[in-house]
């Protein structure tokens, strides 16, 4: 059974949480300020917080930052006042997932959670892989990095980068990237839809499941996306922004095999360059 910390100095407002939770079939426990909130997850590690971002001694920001030092795949989902943009926009900056604004209706509450606690424990992808990004066929050494583990039916990977659906991980030049829930599932999306223009809207339906909401939310994450998958975050070659319209991913080239090269008699081959940059207007 899933447990989730509720982090929320109102009692009433805890109370309501955590009853609508524990009536969804969730484990839900309650702490009244960010020492209290911190001790919790220490002691019973959540599958998910329930954070609220004005909170006596340590605030709600500071207590997303540490939990994330400590699990970054911890699925948070902040609750925030109206007119607070910007402590919403650095919650999602810092590694929150999703947030719900005050007042909300507790049943929307609970459909974010489990919606949230899916994608973090039970994330399933296709074995087919569109064009420009492969899946890995059982036994196939991880891409980029030096041991030969088996990969699971279904890994995608585009260049050096590999992300497995069925272990929830994702490693860059064989080095493993530390993303949040939502990260993951962006990627995943971008993956499986190379060379397609997405824009925010269809981003929040395909991705958060959202028909509506804060459009920055989806800015926030492909910016925090740039910096776990690219080389240079500031010329972004891969997760590129097409300006007016949206974001597009374009896939790696593959690497040109040796085994395949010309020889001498055969004189020179031109070099195929990489795909071209997306210039300056590569960010979100």
């Amino acid at each position: 059974m899933a447990r989730v910390l509720v982090i929320d100095d109102d009692a009433t407002v805890a109370q309501v949480v955590v009853a609508y939770l524990e009536r969804a079939g969730v484990v839900a426990q309650h702490a009244a300020d960010g020492p209290a909130a911190l001790a919790a997850a220490a002691a019973n590690p959540p599958d998910a917080v329930v954070l609220d971002l004005m909170l006596p001694g340590i605030d709600g920001l500071e207590v997303c930052r540490r939990l994330r030092a400590t699990r970054a795949d911890l699925p948070v989902l902040m609750l925030t006042a109206r007119g607070e943009e910007e402590d919403r926009v650095l919650g999602l900056q810092i590694g929150a997932d999703d947030y719900v604004v005050k007042p909300f209706s507790p049943r929307e509450l609970v459909l974010r959670v489990q919606s949230l606690l899916r994608r973090a424990g039970a994330v399933t992808a296709s074995t087919s892989a569109p064009a420009g990004v492969s899946a890995l066929p059982p036994g196939r050494a991880t891409v980029g990095g030096s041991g030969a583990a088996p990969e699971a039916p279904g890994a995608l990977y585009d260049g050096d980068l590999r992300l497995d659906p069925a272990a929830h991980r994702v490693t860059r030049s064989g080095a493993e990237l530390q993303l949040t829930v939502r990260e993951f599932e962006l990627l995943r999306w971008f993956l499986t839809h190379p060379g397609q223009v997405h824009d925010r809207e269809a981003l929040m339906r395909g991705v958060w499941g959202w028909e509506y909401g804060d459009q920055s939310t989806v800015t926030v994450h492909v910016r925090r996306l740039r910096e776990k998958v690219e080389a240079d975050p500031s010329r972004p070659a891969r997760l590129v922004t097409v300006f007016g319209v949206g974001y597009r991913w374009d896939a790696t080239p593959p690497a040109t095999s040796s085994a395949t090269s010309p020889s001498p008699a055969a004189g020179p081959s031109p070099a195929k360059g990489p795909f071209p940059a997306a210039g300056p207007g590569g960010r979100a």
